[in-house]
Order: C-alpha cells, then structure tokens, then sequence
C-alpha cells in the first residue's frame, strides 16, 4: 500500500510524496493583482510538498472575489506567476494554478465589473472591499448568451497559467463560488438547460472541464469539490440530491481523463466520498480539514486506510514551510498564528521558520 511519503503519477504530474498544499487565499498581491516578491519566497519554501495549488486566481476582472487576490489576466500578473513558478520549480517542486470564478462572492467595489451568477440570488452577509466590509449584492444572472464567454475565461486562464510556468490547473469548483454554484440547488434557481436537473446543473461544469483538457491536455486537469460545504448561503442538505448531482459530475468527467478530482469533506470514509471516488476513478486527492485542521496522524491513517490517493492539507502547510520533513520524520510542528494569515507583507506567510532553521537557532 503506497503511504503518505511514496510518489504519486496524476495525470502529467509526478509527484514526489503524495503531501498536496491545499489552495490557501493569503491576499498577498499588490493593487493589480500582480504576484509580489513576497509571494515567490513563500511558494518556493513550500516546493518539497508533493504538490503546490496555488491561491485561488481569477481568469477573467469579473471573477475577482478579494482585495489582494492575483490573477491570470494581465501580462504583468503572469510576468509575476512566471518569478513563482520558476523559483519551486528551482527547488525541485510542482505547482498548479488554482483557477477560480468567484461568481456572486464578489462585488463591483472589488472587482470593477458587475458581478455574475446562475441567478440572481445574493449571498447572505458582508464582504471586504478596500474601504471596508459591505453588503453582498444581487448579482446578475447570467444569460445562455453569455455563458460560453464563462467557458473561454476559465479556458484562457488555464491557457495563460501553462504560460506561466505552472504544471497545471486546478478548476474551483467548490466552496460557493461560480462553477459550485451552477451545482447547488440553493443557488441555481434557472429554468433553462443550466438549471433544475443534476444533469443540467453540472452541466457549465462540463463544458469548462472538458474546454480546458481541449486547450492544455488532461493530464494537466485536475477540479476541485466541495460537496454539503453548505458555505456562502449554498446550502446542500439534501443527500439524494447532493449524490445525484456528484455522482453525475464524475460519471462525466471520468472519461475525460483528468489528472485529479480534489474532495474537500470531513467524511473521507464514508459513502459520499468513496462512493464518487469509484465513479470518478482516477487520482482522488482529500482534504478533510472544516471546522479542524488536519495532523500529521490524520494523513498517515488515510492513507494506510486508502481512502486516497494523496492527502491535501492547509493550515500546517502555512505554518511549515517544511512540513513534507518534518512529518516524514515525525518532527513537530509550528503552531499556526491565525491573526496574522491575511496579515501584509512576510508576517505569518514567509517568517515561520524550518525545523532546520530552529535547530540551528537552539545550537547557537
């Protein structure tokens, strides 16, 4: 049985331990969305994980969701992604583009475009602008016309992150924005060929998945879900419904041949989760950390479970710039600071420290 320090084939990718750096929105850019130079040491510290999936990074202005988060847009963006990429890659690392549409969870103080969605139905609560926290608006429900425009953004994100230097894409399909959105019943109210049925719900998800293995090869595809997150007023607490829709997405995306299917649930042993990983049948990375993050104990154990194919996991990649070490050796860890995770500049991002560096600090 392959553990959690044994390579992994997914896709294109080859990864050297089978540690994935969860996508984590540090909001580290500048004004224009432009990766910074802090952002290059804090990726390139990370590169001895199996693999690296970026933040979150909006392929079109409308898809911006936050203050700080970078894009795969402008020429100087990329300029900026290429310094990153270059440098993990230095380091022997791997690292996918996490492409991602915030939809309705965003506003036009953010992003200076008017906000989409599948319907007009606003999230319930407060987002950060640069002049502070403001209402979620009613955002525009897209119209079939437009939506082959959707399709040709996430195309040509993922078309300008291989630009880029990345080693793939990672389509965000989970945790409430654009694409979850076409899933959730709660919010996709449409009438048309998008909405209503699990088969014309995942359906824009499809189109994107199978658009993008167009444009740069399965191999370099992987998507990432989030089914019964039940996070920014999508609401998924209908369990013949949530295995419906699921179950359907990866009936479609299977034979497809993507690199990877990323499933962010507490439940990894349960029928939910095993159940689409059968389906999908290819590389199945898990992310089990909600409401706790998850220990070094927790990944051994779900592999030797083999409940996955590779573990992904989020705060202790912050907190560890070395955490593949430090757990292959069962070293310890940095506790994580969670004030200062979208604190500016190197705090809480580049300046905890290796178990090397510690070492080194306590001989002296």
């Amino acid at each position: 049985m392959p553990d959690l320090f044994s390579p992994l084939t997914a896709g294109d990718l080859s990864l050297s331990n089978r540690i994935v750096m969860a996508p984590l929105t540090r909001t580290r850019a500048d004004a224009d969305g432009v990766p910074t130079e802090v952002m290059v040491e804090h990726y390139a510290q990370r590169a001895s994980l199996g693999l690296i999936i970026s933040e979150g990074t909006y392929p079109s202005l409308a898809g911006k969701g936050f203050v700080g988060q970078p894009g795969l847009v402008t020429p100087e963006q990329l300029a900026g992604w290429k310094r990153i990429t270059d440098a993990v890659h230095a380091e022997g690392g791997l690292i996918v583009a996490q492409v991602m549409h915030a939809g309705r969870a965003s506003h036009s103080d953010i992003s200076g475009e008017r906000v989409e969605a599948p319907s007009a139905l606003a999230i319930d609560g407060e987002t950060r602008t640069a002049a502070g926290k403001v209402a979620y608006p009613v955002p525009h429900a897209l119209e079939l016309d437009e939506l082959p425009g959707i399709v040709e953004a996430f195309v040509t994100g993922s078309q300008n992150a291989i630009d880029a230097g990345f080693d793939g894409v990672e389509l965000h399909a989970a945790n409430g924005y654009l694409l979850h959105e076409f899933l959730g019943a709660t919010s996709n109210v449409r009438t048309d060929a998008y909405g209503g049925s699990p088969e014309n719900r995942i359906r824009l998800v499809v189109e994107v998945a199978e658009a993008v293995v167009a444009q740069i090869g399965a191999g370099r595809v992987g998507i990432r879900i989030s089914p019964e997150r039940n996070i920014q007023s999508l609401i998924e607490d209908d369990p013949a419904d949530v295995a419906a829709v699921y179950g359907q997405l990866m009936d479609a995306l299977a034979p497809l041949g993507l690199a990877f299917v990323s499933i962010l649930h507490p439940d990894a042993a349960g029928p939910l989760v095993q159940g689409l990983r059968t389906r999908f049948g290819g590389p199945y990375l898990v992310n089990t950390g909600f409401a706790e993050a998850t220990t070094r104990d927790e990944a051994v154990a779900l592999m030797a479970d083999d409940l996955a194919d590779a573990v992904v996991v989020g705060r202790a990649a912050i907190a560890n710039p070395d955490l593949a070490h430090r757990w292959r050796e069962d070293l310890g860890q940095n506790a994580l600071v969670p004030e200062t995770i979208y604190a500016p500049g190197a705090i809480g991002y580049t300046d905890y420290p290796s178990h090397a560096e510690l070492a080194g600090r306590a001989a002296s």
